[in-house]
């Protein structure tokens, strides 16, 4: 049996349609707007906005308008001043407007399906908020879906509307909680063509790593991995170094069956030796992962408010909101600052003393951004006492390791506000061991030892983190070999399309913004694993990106090459060439 029920993006030839529907509806039927003689009714923001539309085989019967941030306006602002509503300055509160369904369909599951359509488009485009306008007619529809009431009216013409607002992680737990037969019977029967899945993950968090679920989560099609670029995590392009190979390969089947040193000694005392840092200062752990949810678990809770920037590493997000259940605020970086970190911004928002903890990721993942460590210890020297900071240097081997007055550990081994977080996966080659330590005063970070379990560390990961500390010049060399290969990766990409925005930062990936009349970083992602070529969608991270950024890791230089010809390809399908006077057109050009 064939799906009933359609849901895509609308397309040029829907408008006429959606026009007319308008019409009928809110001019004919409930007199919100005077008929007009043409019979059909559209606003100024048909423009900037996205339809998406439900279809019965091929007849069209119901339709639902978002509205982005990045459009700059709202359909609100024709009815309230934004100082009456905050929510519609912020930069990832999205308007969803105009639900409309033909009179036929109003008892079926066509708005119940646009609205969770509107919330998963919303999500899949970094939207952490959402406002609307509800009819008070059909209040319990909107309130059946989790939105609230923001205390505000509007009237036009004979209809009056409620004013609603939501947060997306809440619509979304409260959808997948109360409706899950709904949802699950929407799911068999409806074709969802839209670019983002019709269902979040697990638990609410894009971690990435789909290239490991096209080789196989299971282990048993491992063979796959030589065929797919996995150009959308961050790991290392290059092996690790030969005395890491070594100590891996010396005797595997003791490594594998020994139980390593309970509290990671010998490698606390390697890190310590390089790092020229007191060994009472550290805190090892399984990844960085690991050592973020343990000590964002003892020094924060559900009151704690913190201030991240954004775009930023959409882990600090999860386990912030959504776990621990703080309060967030974000510090937005602009795209023509080139995504760098304001330092006199940063010092403004956090002047006040309202934060608990304020989290910076540098090199900055996603945006490839490096600040100066001067500058964030100035910023940190004059913040409020009550103020800590935890610093995320995850990306700084690619910086220069050696570059001791690039890191802030030696100051967080000193000042008791301050830790500096630090993997030893990226740089190292060794992402599959899962390594890290973070640095901070001797209190937090016996602190933070009570709390680690014996054994954080495997004995593979830890033999191999010992043994990269000790080869500098290797990973000296593949640094500069990485930057090499990302600068022509970065020039070759700028030639596939003088609309196609390129980013080289200072770290191992650059960043592929699309033009805005193009198509969505989800359309290119998809398509290009057409070509076993994965790319990471930056768009459920930040707002900022406006669905059009996608990252990219540094590969070798034959894989580089394949990333390229599968960027042009994807480039190709979706962006077909204007054709030049009196060429047939062959698709939909830009």
């Amino acid at each position: 049996m064939g799906r009933q029920l359609h849901l895509r993006t609308a397309v040029p030839e829907d408008r006429d349609w959606i026009h007319e529907l308008r019409h009928r509806v809110y001019a004919q039927e409930l007199g919100q707007h005077a008929p007009e003689p043409g019979g059909r009714l559209s606003d100024g923001l048909d423009g900037d906005n996205v339809y998406l539309v439900v279809t019965r085989g091929a007849v069209r019967v119901g339709f639902v308008s978002v509205t982005p941030p990045w459009a700059g306006r709202f359909g609100l602002d024709k009815y309230l001043d934004r100082d009456e509503l905050p929510l519609l300055r912020e930069a990832d509160t999205f308007e969803v407007r105009i639900l409309t369904v033909e009179p036929e369909e109003r008892a079926s599951a066509v708005a119940p399906l646009l609205m969770y359509a509107a919330l998963r488009w919303i999500a899949s485009r970094g939207g952490r908020h959402v406002v609307a306008m509800g009819r008070t007619e059909v209040l319990g529809l909107y309130l059946a879906a989790g939105l609230r009431p923001a205390g505000r009216t509007v009237r036009c013409g004979k209809v009056t509307f409620e004013v609603l607002t939501g947060a997306v992680d809440a619509l979304t737990r409260g959808t997948l909680d109360r409706h899950p037969a709904t949802l699950e019977r929407l799911r068999s029967t409806v074709d969802w063509r839209l670019d983002t899945p019709f269902a979040p993950g697990p638990d609410g968090c894009e971690h990435g790593g789909a290239s490991f679920t096209a080789v196989g989560t299971d282990f048993r099609t491992l063979h796959r991995r030589r065929r797919i670029v996995a150009a959308d995590v961050l790991d290392a392009w290059f092996p690790p170094a030969p005395e890491v190979s070594a100590v891996l390969t010396d005797d595997p089947s003791w490594l594998a069956r020994t139980s390593p040193p309970a509290g990671a000694e010998g490698l606390l005392a390697e890190i310590a030796a390089v790092r020229a840092l007191p060994e009472d200062t550290l805190c090892v752990g399984a990844g960085s992962s690991d050592l973020i949810y343990r000590a964002f678990g003892q020094l924060l809770g559900p009151d704690s408010r913190v201030l991240l920037i954004d775009p930023g590493y959409g882990e600090y997000a999860h386990v912030t909101e959504r776990i621990i259940g703080c309060h967030v605020d974000r510090l937005r970086l602009r795209r023509a600052d080139d995504w760098r970190i304001d330092p006199l911004r940063l010092a403004e928002a956090v002047a006040t003393g309202r934060y608990d903890l304020v989290v910076v990721v540098n090199p900055n993942n996603p945006t490839g951004r490096h600040a100066p460590a001067a500058e964030l210890r100035a910023v940190i020297d004059a913040a409020p006492a009550s103020t800590r900071w935890w610093i995320d240097e995850a990306y700084l081997g690619y910086v220069d390791p050696d570059d001791t007055d690039a890191s802030l550990a030696p100051l967080a081994a000193t000042d008791p506000r301050v830790i500096v977080c630090t993997s030893l996966s990226k740089m190292y080659a060794l992402s599959g061991l899962r390594a890290a330590y973070l640095v901070a005063a001797p209190e937090t970070a016996a602190r933070l030892r009570r709390w680690t379990p014996p054994w954080p560390v495997s004995l593979p990961a830890q033999r191999a983190a010992v043994a990269a500390l000790g080869a500098p010049a290797y990973y000296r060399e593949r640094r500069l070999q990485t930057r090499a290969l990302r600068h022509r990766l970065a020039l070759e990409l700028a030639e596939l399309d003088e609309g196609v925005h390129i980013e080289e930062g200072i770290a191992n990936f650059v960043n592929l913004t699309l033009p805005a009349d193009g198509p969505s970083a989800a359309q290119f992602v998809l398509e290009c694993r057409r070509h076993d070529v994965y790319l990471r969608d930056l768009s459920p991270l930040s707002a900022l990106y406006e669905g059009r950024t996608v990252r990219i890791a540094v590969k070798d230089a034959a894989e580089n090459a394949r990333i390229v010809a599968a960027c042009q390809a994807a480039l190709d399908v979706l962006v077909p060439p204007v054709p030049l006077p009196g060429e047939p057109v062959t698709g939909t050009a830009r």
